[in-house]
């Protein structure tokens, strides 16, 4: 950890100009470093994904996570969550809405003093999706990590979930502009290691860079640590592979 840190709400524009809750960390040093916009999973902006935000002022970064429901809400994180998730995370954050959030994360990231002008982006679970999306569609980001984010491939329709994602985002790769780094475990079912397969045959073939990590006896959201499927080393490996990829393309 470079001395301290401050970690704080505060409030940025996100898509359409509309004012997004987030949650940020960032060391008190003054020398100028890269930033990193942190997705959160499907259940929220939890405290695991504020421990992640943390995590990164400890590494010399700045690095903030939009509240992705916020239009939900106010009111604890769970409940606006749980609200969101009701509706079909498809129905309650459209594409064109996180990208929108996204790139105004990045520009505020990059408007604060300390910063070197390069910022990249981190998702998991569904927020793995949309850092997928996001290296294809917010020009001002450097680098993108994608950990375990389901539904890139196409996926069969649920009658269960009817608003969830099912067409994929993978036709949207030939327009990635962000080197991609892919964090998977080979015991999760969306994706799975097919879908894996898949994802960097693609990416191979349109010659995007990218660089993908996979582990067995993973499953998926095996790096949070209040999660049943966390498991330490992979994870432990896995934070090693993230913090190696940022700094070589954000230093």
């Amino acid at each position: 950890m470079k001395d301290g840190m401050i970690a704080e709400v505060v409030g940025f524009p996100g898509h359409l100009g509309d004012i997004i809750e987030g949650y940020s960390a960032r060391p008190t040093t003054a020398e100028p470093r890269g930033s990193v916009v942190v997705l959160h999973h499907a259940p929220g902006l939890d405290f695991w994904c504020r421990e992640v935000v943390r995590r990164f002022a400890e590494g010399g970064y700045a690095a903030l996570a939009p509240n992705l429901y916020h239009r939900r809400g106010p009111g604890h994180w769970a409940d606006v969550a749980a609200a969101a998730r009701a509706e079909g995370l498809g129905k309650a954050m459209p594409n064109d809405q996180v990208m929108g959030d996204i790139s105004g994360a990045v520009d505020y990231l990059k408007a604060q003093p300390t910063s070197n002008g390069k910022a990249g982006v981190i998702g998991f679970c569904s927020g793995g999706r949309q850092a997928f999306l996001a290296a294809c569609d917010v020009p001002s980001l450097d680098a993108a990590v994608d950990c375990w984010g389901g539904s890139i491939m196409p996926q069969p329709a649920d009658p269960d979930k009817p608003n969830a994602p099912s067409r994929g985002v993978i036709h949207r790769a030939p327009d990635m502009s962000a080197p991609l780094l892919g964090i998977f475990g080979n015991d999760d079912k969306n994706p799975d290691p097919e879908q894996v397969d898949a994802i960097d045959a693609e990416l191979t073939r349109l010659g995007k860079e990218h660089e993908f990590h996979r582990y067995d006896g993973a499953d998926h959201g095996f790096f949070a640590s209040d999660h049943p499927h966390y498991q330490q080393a992979q994870a432990v490996d896995g934070w090693i592979r993230v913090f190696e990829f940022y700094d070589k393309h954000l230093s």
